[in-house]
């Protein structure tokens, strides 16, 4: 793996700085070179990237194709599958409800609902067990509910509590979709409408949507899987907290700047939005539920914020949100100090892959917790699969 031994971005920009002369460049050089060889060696057909200074967006571009048959460019402006991006969109959409008193984060679930939660058929599985009536909205957005991530993961297909409520982290989309009808009936609003006015609405993203949006029909990517599997693109018509939102590059980029701006919170719900709310102890996000634990991420403080994983980066502290799905993953990491980060979308199941060498192209040495992110290097599949989760010894970590 080429890793860059420089945080080459950040050099630049403080040689530019005591230059006095000339703004700093918005990418650091060979980006885009370094972007396509990571693609190919990665086998990646399509990915956007977007770079944020300061709070402010600098550089956004596509590369490669949004349809490999049709040889259609992708293009910044391409609709791309946010997937679980969305659930940081709708944590701070959370947060400026908690901000104005319409939301508690500590409110326990009977407090907040119409009626019972296995009172609502999607949620009729948790009927005998009152481990419900424990869950917050705090819970729900930091996922230590104690819910498995989607209920078709067990054999039987029904939703179940793999940990008491407040005890572990264990990502669970069923626990964001659950914190949804709260905000519904709290609010009187759609989720799509709330999350329009909100967010979308506030930092002018034009193309994105909890919901398809008819005009799109033909601007949207192509997805692949690993092996190459053509997979379409969903058109989604429920909004899901956990994961519906279509967007583009530069869309994505305008919220992730006004996040690391601080931008529609108060001081104090962005401070605990972004504070350690519990150590993660797994060795892998994925699957979260399984038993065992480890400290091999207490040394870089990984811990989950209020909808974000937070971890103690060179360049201070930092917090990241990824997004997969088949044909899909994303990622957008920010460093609060500098008020700088990064966002690249794929259609692709690979780009995992090639998210750490790029990340480090541009930053240098930013400790991220690849491992643990399943973002195994292209060029490390021994470090892949559930051999490597046995050899937790396999993960450098911060090296």
């Amino acid at each position: 793996m080429r890793l860059s031994s420089l945080p080459r971005y950040a050099a630049l920009i403080a040689v530019v700085m005591l230059g006095g002369c000339a703004a700093p460049p918005a990418a650091p050089p060979g980006l885009d070179a370094e972007v396509q060889r990571l693609m190919s060696a990665a086998r990646v057909p399509g990915l956007s990237l977007a770079l944020i200074q300061d709070g402010k967006v600098s550089y956004t571009h596509a590369y490669g194709y949004a349809n490999l048959d049709q040889r259609q460019p992708l293009r910044t402006d391409t609709i791309m599958y946010a997937a679980s991006l969305t659930k940081a969109v709708f944590a701070y959409t959370v947060m400026q409800l908690v901000d104005e008193g319409v939301l508690t984060l500590d409110a326990p679930l009977p407090t907040l609902l119409k009626k019972p939660l296995p009172d609502y058929p999607k949620f009729a599985d948790l009927k005998d067990d009152p481990r419900w009536q424990l869950l917050t909205p705090r819970m729900l957005l930091t996922h230590t509910s104690g819910l498995i991530n989607w209920r078709y993961i067990n054999e039987n297909n029904k939703l179940d509590f793999k940990y008491p409520p407040g005890s572990r982290y264990v990502y669970s989309g069923e626990g964001l979709n659950i914190l949804q009808i709260v905000v519904e009936e709290r609010t009187g609003v759609p989720l799509e409408t709330l999350m329009q006015q909100r967010v979308f609405d506030r930092f002018g993203m034009r193309d994105t949507s909890m919901v398809w949006r008819k005009e799109w029909a033909g601007r949207e990517t192509t997805h692949y899987g690993k092996d190459g599997t053509v997979i379409p693109h969903k058109r989604r018509s429920d909004a899901r907290a956990a994961g519906s939102m279509d967007t583009t590059i530069g869309d994505y980029a305008a919220f992730m700047a006004g996040v690391l701006r601080g931008e529609g919170l108060s001081a104090a719900g962005y401070k605990e939005m972004l504070s350690p709310q519990m150590a993660i102890v797994s060795v892998q996000q994925f699957p979260s539920h399984w038993p065992g634990d480890t400290d091999l991420w207490r040394g870089s403080g990984l811990s989950i914020g209020i909808g974000w994983p937070l971890y103690n980066s060179p360049l201070g502290p930092a917090f990241f949100k990824e997004g997969a799905d088949d044909g899909t993953n994303n990622i957008a990491l920010g460093f609060r100090q500098s008020r700088n980060g990064i966002v690249m979308l794929s259609n692709s199941s690979n780009a995992n892959n090639m998210f750490f060498p790029a990340i480090e192209y541009v930053y240098g040495k930013t400790c991220l917790p690849w491992f643990w992110m399943n973002y195994i290097p292209y060029d490390r599949p021994d470090l892949m699969g559930l051999q490597a989760r046995e050899r937790p010894e396999l993960s450098p970590g911060c090296r």
